[in-house]
Order: structure tokens, then C-alpha cells, then sequence
């Protein structure tokens, strides 16, 4: 430790755990993009809510920008630290701290994994229903700045709708306390909701407040075989409207061939072009007869050409795992990744545009999709080839990109579904936010982050 900054860090807050080997450094300095060279100046771990306001009056002090850091599992460079900056690691904050039977809310320091919630959820008889593959490795904390989806937002909507309340250190170290639990609250604005979501511009969120629900009544998982990208949305509209959905998911062939690779169990004899997996609340007979005449109806359409239903719950796991296995099937090629959004009602319409464009702009290209069509959710995942360099790579999935964010333009769609703006997608935030939201947003991070020094370069320059 040779940078007489941190030793006066130390000074300042002596409990305070430092890293500076370089194996750490680049551990710290990165997330799944994978894209940037981590070059941290340190990565600090806090201990308590004192320890991360003692690091953030530090950071203004010495003007150090810092870079908060969750689980480090996002996709679009809102944790990298590329240029010095100081890496706030909330891991060691990782603990559960309050469970409150009549509000059935759960308290819980902002490094707590997301698994590690589920569990004490269950606990106490309840759950927290947010929920997606990267569930062992990312952090309460980390969910809340990108307002993380994942694959039951069509039953329970994003985090944002389960915050009953924050704690968070602003830019100048201030700790403020966001909403306090209530279900009411109008007494002006509600910074909580806007802190969901910030990707770590605003303030670091230390400690949450969850809302818990029920358990979901017994629930199937169907794996639904399709002839076509174009039948998405009447098999979509065909289950909805017979039963109660808990998720549906789409992947392709080339998913199916990377996860299976990777040891997925494929139960079809033959392969299909596109695939769905989808959960479905099976609280009586009723609820087993209303699935299988959504299949038989979908059968007759034409749409469906083969299908199986779990009949445990070990099979139910096989069958998401062709789904949730995705991703880490993928890492080792470093994907180049576009995560959007658009209205349901736009799906079709947005789904046939974009399918040609990517068939015209990646004709040699692996391109693996997969998403949550049930929210209007697609995921893209470009794989380079062997014989083609980096750069012209990174170039020309840039080129797409920027087409696919016109076309995002005009259905009203978002960039950035649900893994944030970060460095990846700030070049197309435009497309998503007009200049006014955008001035407004500036003015935001200016009140809470005098200095600037909170997560710089993310979001916007």
C-alpha cells in the first residue's frame, strides 16, 4: 500500500478492511462484461453503515471517485472500475437484521445475497418473490440499483415494487432514510423509489426494507416446443387467458445447444426451432385441466408441436435449467449482449422487426436469444467467431445496436430492460430518455452527488 491516500482512509476509519493485491484489484474491478481493464485504486469493505459514511467523506476529501460494488454479475459495465477509482464492496455487510410479522417485512443489509434472502423469507413461512438464475452470486443491494426483473416479473413485478424502505449513504456521506416501512406515504417525494434503479450514481443503498408474500399455490413447469419466432405471442395470449402464470420464458435452438453442452437435460426426442418454459399455478384439478387444454388448443393451432409437464419437482428444475443455464453457458465466449424492452401489446410487431434485422446485420454470427416475453423482455446474445478480432467485433455489434435503438425509439422501448445503462448502453440512452429527462437526471445526480464522485461515467458522462 504505497498511495498515502488510503493510509490517511485507514486513519480516518480504522476498523476499515482494504484490498490492494492486483489478483484482488482485478477481481473487484470488473463485472461479467468483461470488456474494460480493471484498475481500481483499492477496494475498501465496510463492515457497518458508520464504516461506508466514514469511506464516502473520504472519497470527497480527496476527491477519489468510487465505485459501489454488489454481486458484480451485471451485463452492462455499472460496476467496472477502469480509472482508479476506490471499489466499495458491501460483502461483509451481508446479514439479515429484522423481521417484522405484521408489516411481513424483512430487513437486510445491502451485501445479503439474493438466495440467502429467499431463505430466510422462508424462515419465517413467507417469500420475497424476486427471483432469476444469478440468484446465488448477486446482491440485494446490487438487485435494487438496476432494478433487477428476472423470470417472475409477470406474476410479481420488478424489485422496485417489493422496497418498502431504504438506507443509503449520499455522495457526501450523509445517511438518509428512505420511506421508513410505510404503505402509505405522500408526504412528498418518494427519493426511495427513485434510488431503485440509479445503478450506484445517487448513494449507496446499505440496508432494505423487503416486502414478504405468501408462498404461490402448487405450481407445473411446461416445456412448450415451436415451429416459429412468429407464434410467440398467441401461445403467450393462449395460456394467459386459461390460467394464472408465474413465468414464460422463450430460448432457441442455439440456447438449447449451448445449455445441453454445458449439461442440461434435453427430454425431446428431436430439436425445434424455439422453445418455452413456463410456470403455472396448479391449485386443484382444475388448474391441470385448464393447462392441458391450453396445450391441446395450441397443438391444434399448430403453434405448439410438442410439449412435456413436470411431474416432480426434480424434473421442474431440469426444465428451467434448460432455461436459467443460459447465461453461464454462454460466458466463456464473451458474449456482446442487448437487453430490451418494449410493451406486450408491441411484442409481435417489435419481435418481426428486430428478427430481421438481426438476421441481416449477423448472418455468419452465433446469435443466441433468449427473454421474458411475458413482460415484453428480449434477450440478445451475439457470440463472436473464432476468425474475427475484437475490435471488429465490439465494432460491428455497435453498429446493430445502434439500429436496434432506433427501432427501440419508435415502439417506446427501453435499452436496458432490466441490467442497467452502465457503460454498455450510455451511448443509446437517448433513445430511451428524451433531452429533458436526461438534464433532469444530471440535476438529480448533482443533488445527491455534489462532487460527482459516485459511480462516474455510468449513466452518462
Amino acid at each position: 500500500m504505497t498511495d498515502p491516500r488510503l493510509e490517511t482512509l485507514l486513519q480516518s476509519c480504522p476498523g476499515l478492511r482494504l484490498k490492494t493485491e492486483p489478483a484482488d484489484l482485478e477481481h473487484y474491478g470488473r463485472d461479467w462484461t468483461r470488456r474494460w481493464t480493471p484498475a481500481p485504486l483499492a477496494i475498501a469493505l465496510p463492515g457497518s453503515v458508520e464504516e461506508v459514511q466514514a469511506v464516502l467523506r473520504w472519497a470527497n476529501a480527496h476527491k477519489v471517485a468510487v465505485v459501489p460494488s454488489g454481486g458484480r454479475t451485471g451485463l452492462s459495465g455499472g460496476a467496472v472500475a477502469a480509472n482508479g477509482e476506490l471499489v466499495l464492496s458491501l460483502e461483509r455487510m451481508n446479514k439479515a437484521l429484522d423481521f417484522d410479522a405484521v408489516d411481513r417485512t424483512l430487513t437486510v443489509q445491502a451485501g445479503m445475497p439474493l438466495e440467502a434472502v429467499h431463505n430466510a423469507a422462508l424462515e419465517h413461512g413467507l417469500i420475497y418473490p424476486v427471483d432469476f438464475a444469478a440468484r446465488g452470486s448477486c446482491t440485494i443491494g446490487g438487485n435494487i440499483a438496476t432494478n433487477a426483473g428476472g423470470i417472475r416479473v409477470i406474476r410479481y413485478g420488478n424489485t422496485r415494487e417489493w422496497i418498502a424502505g431504504l438506507k443509503v449513504v449520499a455522495g457526501n456521506g450523509e445517511l438518509l432514510e428512505l420511506n421508513k416501512g410505510l404503505i402509505k406515504n405522500s408526504s412528498g417525494y418518494d427519493f426511495r423509489q427513485l434510488l431503485v434503479g440509479s445503478e450506484g450514481t445517487l448513494g449507496v443503498v446499505v440496508e432494505a426494507t423487503l416486502k414478504l408474500t405468501d408462498p404461490p399455490p402448487a405450481s407445473n413447469v411446461m416445456l412448450l416446443a415451436l415451429p416459429s419466432f412468429e407464434v410467440l405471442m398467441q401461445v403467450f395470449a393462449a395460456f394467459r387467458e386459461r390460467m394464472r402464470l408465474e413465468a414464460f420464458e422463450f430460448f432457441t435452438d442455439r440456447a438449447v445447444h449451448h445449455v445441453t453442452a454445458h449439461g442440461a437435460q434435453y427430454p425431446f426426442a428431436e430439436t425445434y426451432p424455439y422453445y418455452v418454459v413456463t410456470e403455472y399455478a396448479v391449485a386443484d384439478e382444475a388448474g391441470e385441466a385448464a393447462a392441458l387444454a391450453a396445450f391441446e388448443h395450441c397443438m391444434e393451432q399448430g403453434w405448439v408441436l410438442d410439449g412435456v409437464i413436470s411431474t416432480s419437482q426434480a424434473q421442474a428444475q431440469q426444465l428451467w435449467r434448460l432455461r436459467e443455464g443460459i447465461t453461464e453457458s454462454l460466458a466463456r465466449y464473451k458474449p456482446y449482449k442487448n437487453d430490451v424492452s418494449v410493451r406486450i401489446s408491441a411484442m409481435p410487431a417489435f419481435l418481426e422487426e428486430t428478427q430481421a434485422l438481426i438476421g441481416d446485420a449477423y448472418p455468419h454470427f452465433d446469435v443466441v436469444w433468449f427473454g421474458h416475453i411475458g413482460d415484453g423482455n428480449l434477450h440478445i446474445n451475439v457470440l463472436k467467431p473464432d476468425d474475427t478480432s475484437d475490435a471488429e467485433f465490439l465494432g460491428q455489434c455497435e453498429h446493430v445496436t445502434k439500429l436496434l435503438a432506433q427501432v427501440l425509439q419508435r415502439f417506446h422501448g427501453s435499452i436496458s430492460a432490466e441490467h442497467g445503462i452502465g457503460l454498455v448502453k450510455k451511448p443509446y440512452l437517448s433513445s430511451t430518455r428524451d433531452a429533458a429527462e436526461i438534464a433532469l437526471m444530471r440535476g438529480v445526480k448533482q443533488a445527491f452527488d455534489p462532487n460527482g464522485l459516485l459511480n462516474p461515467g455510468k449513466l452518462f458522462d
